[in-house]
């Protein structure tokens, strides 16, 4: 997929508009939500976007409580653009929620080329191909409404499971580290390894015969990896 597809979240009109259209300018599939349920209905019609831009000071949603359940549907890329400059804010929103942190008003060449740069960093977009991502002809992922659909079954995932599953999907073909899960899934709170072998076998459970998608590298981490790239 060549051109990456952005969700941005503002409530102000003339902030959106000017958002909307440098990001248009710059190459990308944009839509925009003006507030929080517009925004998760957009997400649960559409799947995840590749990343999305969200302001904080949201009509019926503090931005930071969307992030939280933003974040239970997978790890796709947040970055906060809002006129909170408190440093609290920027913490929390660096730490728990955002890939990158910008303040209004903004600079239009600016927030493209950080918005580019935290778009290098993910190694798989897959999650963003479709709502719902084809792993095999048993089952499917829809991160957006948290479930698999194993023989065209919907299974729940728990928040964990789904944000865990995101980040091995954005690496797929590449063993993610322990620690680097810990970080993605676990952001800022402390994790055990058993935690997440226990975490892992659920999945594994859940997803049945096509388990074989989720390997174990004993002594460096998990990798996920799709049917026409296993050998």
């Amino acid at each position: 997929m060549d051109v990456k597809r952005l969700l941005i979240i503002e409530d102000n009109p003339e902030t959106r508009e000017l958002i909307k259209r440098t990001l248009l300018d710059a190459g990308y599939d944009v839509a925009t939500a003006s507030d929080a349920p517009d925004a998760l209905r957009y997400l649960q019609r559409n799947g995840l976007p590749h990343l999305i831009v969200l302001d904080l000071k949201l009509p019926t949603m503090h931005g930071f409580e969307l992030g939280e359940r933003i974040k239970r549907m997978g790890d796709v890329p947040i970055f906060i653009m809002t006129g909170e400059d408190d440093e609290d804010s920027v913490v929390r929103g660096i730490s728990e929620y955002a890939e990158d942190y910008m303040l209004k008003p903004f600079k239009p060449r600016e927030l493209v080329a950080r918005i580019r740069r935290v778009l290098s960093r993910i190694n798989d977009y897959s999650y963003a191909a479709e709502p719902i991502l084809k792993v095999d002809e048993h089952v499917s992922i829809d991160f957006a409404n948290t479930s698999l659909i194993v023989e065209g079954t919907p299974i729940s995932l728990t928040p964990i499971e789904t944000r865990l599953l995101s980040v091995l999907v954005q690496n797929a073909g590449h063993i993610v580290r322990v620690e680097q899960l810990f970080e993605r899934v676990w952001p800022g709170e402390e994790a055990y390894e058993e935690t997440l072998r226990v975490h892992m076998a659920r999945l594994r459970r859940k997803f049945g015969t096509s388990a074989y998608c989720l390997q174990t590298e004993r002594g460096h981490g998990y990798m996920f990896k799709f049917p026409d790239r296993v050998s």
